[in-house]
């Protein structure tokens, strides 16, 4: 297993921030950072675990004494006939304490549960900062893929174009058939199709960009290699088994439903409390029969109460086999999602490991057709080639650098999702500043200590933000792009 986490995340910090740019030129890391800080699905996701975070205070709020006051004024308006030792006006104030004391083990394992699906939801939420993660790559490498197809679409088309024309002149010399000028035609409308769908490609990657960073994409760099990548398959798995938050969330959460068990079983024994109330009456001399004098009482009584369950329908029996099931079916919700990540990892390394062989074949093909095509239009020059030749080598040198830019794309993206699904990713370790994360367990520290009724938080605003002003975005390529 690799176990060199500091080198790893020296280099990638390195990698991400090093380096002159251009002005407004968009990075990687920057990318990251924006879609961490202002990604709607991961702000949710971080609102959602503060209030899983709450479950803890809510169980913990039934061990605690509760304290309630009560009071009653009543007059009588009308009586018929007088009842001259019957009072007028009266009025009733009480106190009441209730401490419980013991209620069958109930509320420790309630608590114990609480903290444990807490600490799977801080995993669930590590999962999602790794999903966005591997989603804003994505997008990242969409949008230059995109770019590059359309500079290369457009060089195309103005190939072709310069091809056509030189057919037609040629046709009209008498050089040429119609068929060199029809085959021409064809390929030329064919590219300009072509054009249009990696057009289109290019406006969808760009808007998914938006959606995801909350900005348009503004010049975006190459990205930096990635260090810390397995050397086989079984390498990647052991690590991702060891790291991987949606495996440790299940794990977490099998063990919630252990103490759900112990919750159930405990309606079945004795509970105890303490007790203690207090009462004031008072008439305000309203009784006929003692007009001019205050009748009034007040009482304090204190005491304990023991409740031991005999029957209850089988309710509880019922609860804890509802719990055992629930525990069973934990369990294998954990094998489950363990397969998925192995599956998972082994589907991202392969694919990571074809898209590399596909880039050195490709690479191969785009220096290969590019010979081909210099010789193909040499050779027609002399009559030795068609016109039909020199489009099928265009159309190879083109499909060729298509592909090459396709598996770049392909490669960076299944690398990145691997390191995902390993657990080898963190914000700190993409460049986003330790300051400017966020630590789900301190919120939970701070409220798990909470009892107060009236210790409300602040009233919630909005933290993403809104892409309703963004601008539509088009296809316009500046600059060099091709490969």
């Amino acid at each position: 297993m690799l176990r060199r986490a500091t080198p790893r995340l020296t280099i990638i910090v390195a990698m991400l921030c090093g380096g002159a740019l251009p002005a407004r030129a968009e990075t990687l890391q920057e990318a990251l950072a924006a879609a961490y800080r202002d990604n709607p699905t991961l702000t949710a996701a971080r609102a959602g675990q503060r209030a899983t975070d709450e479950t803890f205070n809510l169980q913990k709020a039934t061990g605690l004494p509760s304290l309630q006051a009560t009071g009653t004024y009543s007059e009588t308006v009308h009586q018929a006939p007088a009842n001259e030792f019957q009072a007028n006006r009266t009025f009733t104030a009480g106190l009441d304490l209730n401490v419980p004391i013991y209620q069958g083990g109930r509320v420790r394992n309630g608590m114990r549960a609480a903290d444990t699906r807490v600490e799977a939801g801080q995993f669930v939420l590590r999962s999602t900062e790794l999903s966005v993660f591997s989603q804003v790559v994505a997008a990242y490498m969409d949008v230059i893929r995109g770019e590059a197809v359309v500079g290369l679409s457009q060089n195309n088309v103005q190939v072709l174009e310069v091809n056509l024309q030189a057919t037609n002149n040629r046709f009209q010399v008498g050089d040429l058939t119609r068929t060199d000028v029809a085959q021409s035609e064809s390929r030329l409308a064919l590219a300009r199709g072509d054009l249009r769908t990696a057009e289109a490609q290019l406006m969808e990657a760009r808007e998914r960009y938006i959606q995801l960073v909350g900005h348009a994409p503004v010049d975006l760099q190459p990205p930096p290699p990635l260090p810390g990548l397995p050397a086989t398959a079984d390498d990647a798995v052991d690590i991702a088994l060891a790291n991987n938050p949606d495996l440790a969330a299940a794990h977490k959460e099998r063990e919630a439903t252990l103490y759900d068990v112990r919750v159930a079983r405990g309606l079945r024994h004795p509970s105890l409390s303490a007790f203690s109330s207090g009462s004031y009456n008072t008439d305000f001399g309203s009784t006929p029969a003692s007009a001019g004098f205050q009748n009034y009482g007040a009482g304090v009584t204190v005491g304990a109460q023991i409740t031991l369950p005999l029957y209850q329908g089988g309710g509880p029996a019922a609860q804890v086999r509802q719990s055992q099931a629930l525990e069973q079916q934990a369990m294998e919700r954990e094998t489950a999602t363990e397969r998925d990540v192995i599956a998972q990892t082994r589907s991202l390394y392969s694919s990571w490991q074809a898209s590399n062989e596909v880039i050195a074949s490709s690479r191969v093909a785009v220096d290969a057709s590019a010979l081909s095509l210099r010789g193909v239009r040499a050779e027609n020059s002399v009559g030795t080639r068609t016109i039909l030749d020199i489009l099928n080598a265009e159309q190879e040198n083109f499909s060729a650098r298509v592909q090459l830019v396709t598996a770049e794309r392909n490669a960076y993206v299944a690398a990145f999702s691997l390191l995902a699904a390993m657990g080898q990713v963190s914000p700190t370790e993409l460049g986003i500043a330790q300051g400017e994360t966020y630590d789900p367990n301190a919120n939970y520290q701070r409220v798990r200590g909470k009892w107060f009724d009236w210790d409300d938080d602040a009233a919630p605003a909005p933290v993403a933000s809104r892409t309703v002003d963004s601008v539509t975005q088009n296809a316009t390529v500046k600059g060099d792009v091709n490969p």
